[in-house]
């Protein structure tokens, strides 16, 4: 039956940024598919994000520049041309010039519990999609198949030297911490966790990327689970809505496809980005 289901809602208006949705589970009540106007002012940038869903960005004016976890070179998506983003790819929406305008559709709809946003704290946008969606933003996909890449953080020195001796790698706190192997499916958390237990642990430290199924066909299992303290110091009082894969088992040299470098300031205590991996322009 032909009908009319819905009207535009104002679902986003801060700084320079509007998203009206046409349809979706805001503007139709509707979860199969949502599909949105959105316009951005001014140059900026989206962080990075994991969706638990496909979306299609049609552009209409200006540009965006895709930076996608993995590829050396980013992705220009001009006025006329439509991206395609699958589920559980992990990637960055920059708009560099500003006076732009993209409709994006997404199947099945956006909800905040669908994306991972890679800010502190929770940004206003994601604040005011949380109200309109009556739901928390969540920290990892809700709907199965959980986060597929994953990531740790390590001392070098303690990397290399399990490579050296090809034997799997497990941090100094691992009995202590119930025979387990902290890890994430988001980066950028990282740098808020090393900044909180490990500013006084000297050295080089670097970042470990590695999948699910990777460990899985090394017979080892991750269970996804609340985060939890680190040799015995309890995590900072904001991750109550973490959801951290933790590693049952150590990480052995052959799983791992990816080793990034992690910068410091120039005391050698406050840890500040993932090269190549949080400190994309």
């Amino acid at each position: 039956m032909v009908r009319i289901v819905g009207k535009a809602e104002r679902v986003v208006d801060f700084e320079g940024l509007t998203i009206d949705e046409y349809c979706g589970n805001v503007a139709t009540t509707d979860d199969r598919i949502s599909i949105a106007h959105v316009k951005v002012a001014q140059a900026s940038s989206e962080p990075f994000l994991t969706l638990d869903y496909d979306e299609w960005m049609c552009v209409l004016r200006g540009r965006i520049v895709i930076l996608n976890d993995g590829d050396e070179e980013p992705l220009e998506v001009k006025a006329g041309q439509t991206v395609f983003i699958a589920k559980g790819e992990r990637f960055r929406p920059t708009f560099p010039d500003g006076d732009t305008e993209y409709i994006p559709v997404c199947l099945p709809a956006f909800r905040p519990d669908r994306c991972i946003r890679e800010e502190a704290d929770g940004g206003e946008v994601s604040k005011k999609l949380k109200s309109l969606h009556g739901a928390d933003v969540a920290v990892v996909p809700s709907a199965e198949p959980l986060p597929e890449t994953l990531f740790h953080m390590c001392l070098a020195s303690r990397w290399e030297a399990a490579k050296a001796a090809n034997v799997a790698y497990f941090p100094p706190t691992f009995e202590a911490d119930g025979f387990l192997t902290h890890a994430t499916a988001v980066p950028a958390r990282l740098i808020e966790t090393a900044n909180h237990f490990y500013t006084e642990t000297a050295g080089d430290w670097i970042c470990l990327r590695f999948t699910r199924s990777a460990l899985r066909q090394a017979g080892i299992y991750v269970r996804d689970e609340a985060a939890s303290p680190v040799g015995g110091q309890a995590v900072g009082t904001a991750w109550n809505e973490w959801v951290c894969p933790h590693i049952i088992g150590g990480i052995p040299p052959s799983v791992v496809n990816k080793e990034f470098a992690m910068s410091r300031d120039s005391d050698g205590k406050a840890f500040l980005a993932i090269r190549g991996v949080t400190d994309i322009a």
